[in-house]
């Protein structure tokens, strides 16, 4: 990305608190200088509209790490403003096509989803707004988790979580297949590399390596 740095604003957002990312370029103005990204727009929050407006862009794509309906409720809408292209895996479609249910069962009265655009697969290489990312198929959540990652930065949905790791016992979750997806591609980045979840505080690999109880082995399953 050159002289240019990445900047990263999260929201949290819905009944919820989901966390929504958005992200852009600073520095020297290039093509993609007025273009951001979003990830997980898990509710139609006036703070991303307004953040688009304060920075001055546009919003390049719609990318989401998974299709749980706090990740993508507000997908439809902010879709609908401005058009942006949804990035999905594949293997969370039927979970992406039933978020109005997955809504109802929360009381939550959520509108169909846009078909998807462009699928998501690992080992992809992306540039979205002049952003480089890397996918990394991150199942155990759901079945088509992902983790989306560039420079010193890593966005791992609900796949895990400063101290913890995310729910399995969701219909598609599996605990095994969860913490070898946190060895395989979480952990293997590079120590120092901040780790952006889908709720909570960001983290790092490296607090996580060493301190996380169900990857250490304290819960007894870090395999």
């Amino acid at each position: 990305m050159g002289a240019e740095t990445l900047e990263i604003r999260g929201l949290a957002v819905g009944p919820m608190e989901s966390n929504c990312y958005l992200l852009r370029l600073q520095g020297d103005p290039g093509p993609e200088s007025g273009r951001a990204l979003v990830v997980d727009p898990g509710h139609d929050d006036p703070r991303i509209r307004s953040t688009l407006e304060e920075w001055g862009v546009d919003l390049a794509a719609i990318l989401l790490t998974h299709a749980h309906v706090d990740h993508v409720a507000g997908l439809p809408a902010l879709h609908e403003r401005t058009g942006a292209p949804v990035y999905l895996h594949p293997d969370d479609r039927d979970l992406y096509g039933r978020a109005p249910d997955q809504g109802a069962s929360f009381g939550l009265r959520i509108p169909p989803m846009p078909e998807p655009d462009h699928p998501l697969e690992d080992g992809q290489q992306l540039e979205l707004a002049g952003i480089e990312l890397q996918v990394r198929h991150t199942p155990g959540h759901s079945p088509g988790g992902v983790t989306l990652c560039t420079d010193g930065a890593a966005f791992v949905g609900d796949c895990v979580f400063s101290g913890s790791i995310g729910r399995t016992d969701l219909p598609g979750g599996d605990g095994e297949t969860l913490i070898r997806s946190i060895q395989e591609q979480i952990l293997t980045l590079p120590s120092d590399t901040t780790l952006y979840p889908g709720h909570g505080p960001k983290t790092s690999v490296e607090k996580e390596a060493s301190s996380n109880p169900f990857l250490t082995g304290a819960f007894g399953n870090a395999g």
